[in-house]
C-alpha cells in the first residue's frame, strides 16, 4: 500500500499517545471541512490523508481495547464524507468530537 504519511506508516506513528494520533485525525477531517466548499479535489485528498492516519490509529496494538469505536468512527466518517450520511453527521459534531482529542493531547503535553 503507498501511504501518503510514509514515515509515520514506518512505525513513528506509534510514537504519538492516543491522544496525539485521534487530534491529528482531526486535523486532518477539519481541513476535508475547511475545503469543501472551497476546492472538492483538497477536500477529497485531506479525507483520504485522515482515513489513512485513521487506519494507522485502529492497526497501533496499543489501541487494541479502543478498535470498536475507532472502526464505528472510520464507518460514519466514510459515511458522512463518501456515502448518504445515514448517521446524519454534521461539520459540527465532527469538529466536537475531534477537539475533545486536540484537548486532551495538549492537557497531556502541559500545554
Amino acid at each position: 500500500m503507498a501511504y501518503q504519511h510514509q514515515e509515520l506508516a514506518q512505525g513513528r506513528w506509534q510514537k504519538f499517545s492516543f491522544f496525539e494520533q485521534m487530534a491529528n485525525v482531526g486535523s486532518e477531517v477539519g481541513r476535508a471541512i475547511n475545503w469543501r466548499s472551497k476546492n472538492e479535489v483538497n477536500s477529497r485528498l485531506a479525507f483520504e490523508r485522515a482515513l489513512e492516519l485513521l487506519d494507522l490509529t485502529i492497526d497501533d496494538k496499543r489501541n487494541k481495547a479502543r478498535r470498536g469505536e475507532l472502526t464505528r468512527a472510520r464507518e460514519v466518517l466514510v459515511d458522512y464524507f463518501a456515502g448518504n450520511n445515514d448517521y446524519r453527521s454534521s461539520d459540527a459534531s465532527w469538529q466536537n468530537y475531534f477537539y475533545a482529542f486536540n484537548y486532551a493531547a495538549r492537557l497531556q503535553a502541559g500545554v
